[in-house]
């Protein structure tokens, strides 16, 4: 008994009790547990699917490269186009200024002049919109406040009692509708520039009902009593009516402040 506890005690195997040894069967048919065959064809289907994964994501960022590539050329050719467009509306202006200036016949020569300025004109509404355009949209007082700091420069050696001024809120307008405002600002401001010696006022005003207002004032000798937009036969009130029309919007006209001079309005919807 005590040599058997002994035995017990330092932790020698007790050779009386069986042991249970597992091995796999002689005949067994399946040759791996079925639970590590069941892991390991989900581990290959978890591999091959971040295989696909892996090459989508090469496509993909391939083509976000090629993608910013295009953007990137896109917005060259669209400087260059700038570039391109500006400089040949500077040259048109010049051989209609010169041509202007060369002719003997009055008449035909203020036309040339006046043809050569709406040119010019062009340009600058162009290259001011260019500038202060945003993805949503214009900052149309931005552009209108460029747009009399050029007028100013061109009559700088006039009367010094001419002055033009703005009064705008701040407005974001859609591109497709700040461009013919834009055309409309101009006539309307060249044409107060023609008539008016004074002060000449624009302004950006919103409605109560939404919608917004461009105004043109000046203090000059007004409208005749029954002045008719649609029947004049002047290019410029046609130009305007045309460009209001693109805009959908509607022409007004009044008198100025203190009951002087006229007032012209173009009520539109500055919605993006």
């Amino acid at each position: 008994m005590r040599a058997s506890n002994s035995s017990q005690a330092d932790g020698s195997e007790d050779l009386s009790k069986p042991h249970t040894r597992f091995r796999q069967p002689d005949n067994c048919s399946i040759g791996v547990c079925s639970a590590i065959a069941l892991y390991e064809q989900e581990l290959e289907r978890h591999r091959a699917t971040e295989s696909r994964l892996r090459e989508s994501m090469r496509r993909e960022t391939e083509l976000l490269r090629e993608k910013d590539d295009l953007i990137l050329l896109k917005d060259i050719l669209a400087e260059e186009a700038e570039h391109r467009l500006l400089n040949g509306l500077q040259l048109i202006t010049s051989l209609l200024a010169t041509q202007s200036r060369s002719t003997k016949n009055r008449e035909a020569a203020a036309q040339l002049s006046m043809a050569a300025n709406r040119v010019a004109t062009l340009a600058r509404v162009h290259r001011h919109l260019h500038t202060i355009e945003k993805v949503e949209g214009v900052e149309f007082k931005q552009y209108l406040e460029r747009l009399c700091a050029d007028f100013s420069d061109m009559v700088s050696g006039e009367p010094a009692e001419r002055s033009l001024c703005v009064e705008a809120a701040e407005l974001t307008i859609a591109r497709a509708i700040a461009t013919p405002l834009a055309f409309i600002a101009s006539e309307l401001i060249t044409n107060s520039i023609k008539y008016a010696k004074g002060r000449i006022t624009v302004s950006l005003q919103m409605m109560p009902n939404g919608d917004a207002a461009l105004s043109v004032s000046d203090d000059g000798p007004g409208l005749p009593e029954l002045f008719d937009p649609a029947a004049t036969s002047g290019l410029g009130m046609k130009i305007i009516a045309a460009l209001v029309r693109q805009v959908h919007g509607e022409l007004r006209f009044a008198k100025g402040d203190h009951n002087q001079g006229a007032r012209f309005s173009v009520l539109f919807s500055p919605r993006i």
